[in-house]
C-alpha cells in the first residue's frame, strides 16, 4: 500500500512538473535570413492567432546576429495586419551592445542571441489572426550577419 502511495505521489509530481513548464507562448518563432545578409524586401512575415483579446501580452522582437556585425544597435518597423484589416506600423531600436563593444545578450562564439520585450501587457483589441512583418530599417542595405529575427507573444501569467 505504502509503495503503491509513493508511485502515485511521484506521478502527481511529475504531472505537476511538466505542466507547470509548458509554453503558453501563442507565438514564439524565427526566421533565417539567407546568407545572414538582410535586405530592404527580405520581409519575416508571422502570424499570432489571439483567442482571448481581453487577456494582457508581452510582446518580444527575437534576433541573433554574429560577432562580425558591424553595428551596436538595429532598428527594426514592425508592421502588423489586424483581423479587422486594419494595418499598424511602429518602429523599435533593438540595443545590441555595451558602448564599449560588448555584445548585449546571450551567446557567443558565432552567434549573439537577443530577446528584447518591445510591447509591455498590451490588449489585442480582437482575436483572429494577427499578421506581423519584421522590417529592417537601418541605412545600410543589405544588412549583413543577421542570422535570424522573429517575435515571441506570451500571455502574462
Amino acid at each position: 500500500m505504502r509503495s503503491q502511495l509513493t508511485i502515485w505521489i511521484g506521478f502527481f509530481g511529475v504531472a505537476m512538473l511538466t505542466t507547470s513548464c509548458t509554453d503558453t507562448a501563442v507565438l514564439d518563432q524565427n526566421v533565417p535570413i539567407a546568407n545572414h545578409t538582410w535586405h530592404y524586401d527580405d520581409q519575416p512575415k508571422l502570424t499570432a492567432h489571439i483567442m482571448d483579446a481581453g487577456r494582457p501580452y508581452n510582446v518580444y522582437l527575437n534576433l541573433r546576429h554574429t560577432p562580425d556585425y558591424k553595428y551596436s544597435n538595429i532598428f527594426i518597423l514592425l508592421h502588423q495586419h489586424h483581423p479587422d484589416g486594419s494595418d499598424t506600423t511602429e518602429r523599435f531600436e533593438l540595443r545590441l551592445a555595451e558602448p564599449d563593444g560588448r555584445w548585449l545578450g546571450s551567446g557567443g562564439g558565432s552567434l549573439y542571441t537577443h530577446q528584447q520585450l518591445i510591447k509591455e501587457s498590451v490588449r489585442f483589441p480582437d482575436t483572429g489572426s494577427y499578421v506581423f512583418i519584421i522590417e529592417q530599417n537601418m541605412r545600410e542595405n543589405p544588412l549583413r550577419e543577421v542570422a535570424d529575427v522573429g517575435i515571441r507573444i506570451a500571455p502574462l501569467e
